[in-house]
């Protein structure tokens, strides 16, 4: 798709926008709402919907295509990373009027540090075509490892500080409680970072990870950084009202590594096939419509299997406490006899 300068930066302008609106929507500290949230999500997923749909008028099939493709598998890597942002929530026990705040200046710093590896990897595939084996290698490595994980069945209840982090700490201090939105303070003549600020670059930090195989997915959807940086921006922007939205619904996803563990294996072999057939091997390459049907096909087995499969678990765990706080018919046996006599 042949992207002008000037639609580059009306789009810039547009998402800023929009980043600006719900930063002046939700500047005062506040616990949000399930509606709030419903109702600012809907927004998002509506917004991505029209754009898509523009590309589509304006554009063409196939980068609406694309777009849509990736901004479900985006969306969908950041649902699973939700899990994370609850951890490092808890980890630094952030008021949950806050929590929205840390959201949003934790998204925009992700976006910026995403938008420089979508720079790079664009740059990359432009001038070596064989680093789509690698992409590809890394994502079924990923997607191996995932399952792995996920049959590991280990709930990891703990969050731990990463290098980076941790020397900004040690360089700058660290106040021993919150300040509202303070992200600086003066103690004893030194400026010194709130725990706001920390937990905000702990989202944003921690992002570098999570970029490591959404970025090499969704360039195995399409090589158009316009796209590529759209349907990014459009699954993180959302990603705050969902962190509040889903939240309880979190732990009930117990499928969803095994999900996109498919959904990233399935695009590895698509980025090899596509490495292949650059190469001059004649092998087949997936279309667009087939991979908008394989993610979507995997992401509703995968949710509606976890709900299933998450409403046994927790009929299990009433039954046996049912079962627990019933005293055994001997006892109950003995207990009236020793009454009796009595």
């Amino acid at each position: 798709m042949d992207v002008s300068t000037t639609l580059w930066v009306l789009t810039i302008l547009g998402l800023g926008a929009l980043i600006a609106i719900d930063f002046f929507i939700g500047r005062k500290p506040h616990d949000v709402s399930v509606k709030e949230a419903g109702i600012w999500t809907i927004v998002w997923i509506v917004l991505a919907l029209l754009f898509g749909l523009g590309l589509l008028i304006w554009g063409n099939s196939q980068a609406s295509g694309e777009f849509f493709a990736g901004y479900i598998t985006e969306k969908s890597l950041s649902v699973d990373n939700l899990f994370v942002f609850v951890l490092i929530m808890a980890k630094f026990s952030v008021p949950t009027h806050l929590q929205q705040r840390v959201l949003l200046v934790g998204v925009l710093i992700a976006l910026v540090l995403r938008t420089i590896f979508i720079a790079a990897g664009a740059a990359v595939i432009a001038n070596f075509s064989w680093i789509f084996y690698i992409f590809g290698a890394f994502l079924i490595y990923t997607a191996w490892k995932l399952i792995q994980e996920a049959r590991a069945d280990e709930d990891e209840d703990d969050w731990e500080e990463n290098r980076l982090l941790k020397s900004v700490e040690k360089k700058f201090g660290v106040a021993d409680r919150y300040h509202g939105t303070k992200l600086f303070i003066r103690n004893n003549g030194k400026r010194i970072m709130t725990p706001l600020m920390v937990v905000m670059l702990a989202i944003g930090t921690t992002d570098i990870l999570f970029a490591l195989d959404s970025i090499p997915a969704i360039f195995g959807l399409t090589q158009d950084p316009y796209i590529v940086f759209t349907a990014n921006a459009f699954a993180l922007m959302g990603l705050r009202q969902l962190y509040f939205l889903i939240g309880g619904l979190l732990k009930k996803l117990v499928h969803l590594s095994y999900g996109l563990s498919v959904i990233l294996g399935f695009i590895g072999v698509k980025l090899v096939l596509h490495a292949l057939h650059e190469s001059g091997v004649h092998v087949p390459e997936i279309s667009i419509p087939f991979s908008l049907a394989v993610i979507g096909g995997v992401l509703v087995v995968t949710t509606i299997t976890s709900l299933i499969a998450s409403k046994k678990q927790a009929q299990r765990e009433a039954a046996e406490a049912a079962e627990a706080s019933t005293p055994p018919a001997a006892e109950a046996g003995e207990t009236e006899k020793d009454s009796v006599d009595a």
